[in-house]
């Protein structure tokens, strides 16, 4: 039975939706499409031109009139030669055109047949095309417009702008893109046993893992990013670092501080400089989660624990972020697939297991799943959801997320 004293994730999600969508970011900016990748569109695209832009052929071959070739076999003057970019002459009944992919179809044409299915003919001029086949009507032709229509959406406001999707604005002949700015996020991390990558280590430290972990996390999720280090574990240092974060950010986010010993200041400090919700969390790993407002800035707290301060982001603050910048928030679908292990001791939180595909198609564990085992989120590619309580037998179907649609979908 779950603790009453802690709550869903799906409850924490929509207290923290909400708040985010009460400091979306509403300013947008443009930029050129070339260098937009990340961003988020800011309005619909539309385009402004049909494409194809006219009828063109899918292969290299010879454009014609399918009612000139009745049989196989047929032999056809050639009238003209068509690359890509140059703009043919109507076709002459009863003659074909050469022609290459992309040419654009010459008026009267209906048809192209390959290359492989012709053979040319030396002769005066372009000389003449035996038939080998005969043709469809449209065979091998791409129509106007059956891929985008003039006026069609192309990219919808609040899309995450991929290399696909800026491959079809450049497509549409989009130079620029109207884009949310980017979230400013200020980090820092508390804890005097933290010592940063290339310092010696004491007796009773450990290296900052998870300043570099937040870090990268946030730049793939398209924020700007004001790294503050790592803040004494003191009330006073730990205030003075939200009033700096504060003044220029839209999201402030630490990591460790947020338990209840004696050691453990980010409460307090958030409590004495702005507004704090404090959770427990029904999840696992995780627990501790704080929410709250300095100023202008909303502030989470992750656990320090480095596996916990990962997960936590990626199922709490990925959707804060994409919230702010108007993206859709809703968690993405899991996927179905068999458990090839068994998990007989559930914890009575939901569970989150590292977990990855094997050559078979199901899941394997990693066999350490500790919230210290920071080697477990570099094997895994995906999180396996486990209800509260639900014991897992080999051949079960589980819930699995995929690492990569979490942060970058």
């Amino acid at each position: 039975m779950q603790d009453r004293n802690l709550i869903t994730l799906d409850e924490a999600l929509a207290r923290l939706v909400a708040g985010a969508a009460r400091l979306r970011i509403l300013e947008a900016e443009t930029v050129s499409s070339f260098e937009a990748l990340g961003r988020v569109l800011a309005a619909d695209l539309h385009s402004q031109i049909d494409v194809p832009p006219r009828d063109n052929t899918a292969m290299d071959g010879y454009a014609l009139r399918a009612a000139d070739v009745p049989a196989a076999g047929t032999r056809l003057p050639v009238s003209q030669r068509i690359p890509a970019g140059v703009v043919g002459e109507p076709l002459v009944p009863g003659s074909a055109a050469r022609i290459f992919t992309g040419g654009q179809l010459p008026e009267g044409a209906d048809a192209v047949v390959m290359q492989e299915q012709c053979e040319a003919v030396p002769g005066d001029g372009l000389g003449e095309v035996v038939v080998n086949q005969v043709p469809a009507a449209g065979q091998w032709v791409r129509r106007r417009g059956e891929d985008v229509l003039r006026g069609h959406t192309v990219l919808r406001l609040g899309t995450r702008l991929t290399p696909q999707a800026l491959g079809m604005a450049a497509t549409v002949g989009a130079e620029t893109l109207a884009v949310w700015r980017r979230p400013r996020v200020a980090l820092f991390s508390t804890g005097d046993e933290l010592v940063l990558p290339g310092q010696p280590l004491p007796p009773g430290a450990i290296y900052n893992s998870n300043r570099h972990t937040l870090r990268a996390l946030l730049q793939a999720a398209g924020c700007e990013v004001q790294d503050l280090g790592i803040v004494p574990d003191r009330l006073d240092a730990t205030r003075a670092a939200l009033r700096q974060a504060a003044e220029a950010s839209d999201l402030i986010l630490t990591s460790g501080g947020v338990s209840v010993g004696e050691e453990d200041h980010l409460k307090p400090a958030v409590q004495a400089e702005g507004e704090l919700q404090s959770w427990q969390v029904a999840m696992k790993p995780g627990k501790p989660l704080a929410f709250g407002r300095v100023g202008k800035s909303l502030v989470m707290g992750l656990p320090g624990n480095p596996v916990s301060s990962y997960i936590t982001f990626l199922l709490t603050v990925a959707p804060v972020l994409r919230t702010l910048q108007g993206m859709d928030a809703t968690p993405p679908r899991p996927l179905l697939l068999r458990a090839d292990f068994d998990w007989p001791r559930p914890d009575r939180r939901r569970e989150f297991m590292r977990a990855r595909l094997n050559e078979q198609g199901g899941l394997e564990l990693f066999p350490n799943q500790s919230s210290g085992v920071l080697t477990s989120t570099v094997w895994a590619d995906g999180l396996i959801d486990n209800p509260a309580g639900q014991a897992v037998k080999r051949g079960d179907m589980v819930r699995f997320l995929p690492l990569d649609t979490l942060v970058w979908r």
